[in-house]
């Protein structure tokens, strides 16, 4: 069976006057405040999620 991808994110800007949708895509991917760290699985749903809050977050690294 193949390792899962993953992708390895950094939030970088805050949910502060951000519109309620964005703030629930962070929380979605799991990021919490600024600089939080996290790692997601490699899904065309997670990228979507990703796309959307492009601004507020930064891929350090895709592993798989």
């Amino acid at each position: 069976m193949a390792a899962k991808k993953t992708i390895v994110l950094r939030q970088t800007g805050s949910t502060i006057r951000r519109v309620k949708a964005q703030a629930e895509t962070l929380k979605g991917l799991g990021c919490r405040r600024i600089g939080h760290t996290v790692e997601v699985e490699d899904t065309p749903a997670t990228r979507g999620m990703i796309r959307a809050v492009a601004h507020l977050i930064e891929i350090v690294e895709e592993r798989g």
